[in-house]
């Protein structure tokens, strides 16, 4: 299996992880097998780390990820698939809404600690379209795909939401907070 999937990832392998995503929500929906048989590809056979996103019409219906690599790639597409079709945050994806779903995978780099005395510092140190944040506190977890950015381009706005998104005040940093940055390959 060897070690961690590394970015880049190749169009070729983003182009069949998108393929798999696809398929895999096609079958769920219409009651057919899924193929879950490992891919030729070495990369995809690699422990990674992935979210799957769902959109119909500009809007979000599902976003399911995982932030750590602990199963093959192409397994870990094929759990977030699933469960984005299900995203306790938004009434389950129906098979009529098939023909209008735009699915993307976004695969992770290992995350890195980011550390930050404050909001002011951790804004300062942020990359725009770059980086995805990923905030601990407590049992509370929060995070970001760089995909975000496009939504809120100020790393103010983005921080502050994020932070919202995590049940803490949105102007500063909670108590104890960790702080990490990833990177995404992303296709759709």
């Amino acid at each position: 299996m060897g070690g961690p999937v590394l970015l880049p990832v190749s169009t070729a392998d983003g182009e069949a992880l998108v393929r798999l995503a696809a398929e895999t929500i096609h079958a769920h929906l219409f009651s057919e097998p899924i193929d879950g048989r490992p891919p030729p590809q070495p990369a995809l056979r690699r422990l990674g780390s992935s979210f799957v996103t769902l959109e119909r019409s500009g809007a979000l219906r599902g976003c399911i990820g995982t932030l750590e690599p602990t199963r093959p790639l192409y397994r870990d597409v094929i759990r977030n698939a699933l469960k984005a079709m299900r995203d306790p945050r938004m009434d389950p994806v129906e098979a009529d809404e098939w023909p209008e779903l735009l699915v993307s995978v976004a695969v992770l780099s290992p995350s890195e600690p980011l550390p930050a005395k404050g909001l002011a510092e951790l804004t300062r140190r942020l990359r725009p379209h770059v980086d995805g944040l990923i905030l601990t506190a407590g049992r509370r977890q929060a995070t970001f795909l760089p995909a975000v950015w496009e939504k809120l381009p100020d790393p103010v706005d983005f921080v502050a939401a994020l932070l919202a998104k995590g049940g803490w005040a949105p102007d500063r940093l909670p108590p104890g907070a960790s702080v990490r940055r990833y990177t995404t390959a992303e296709f759709r």
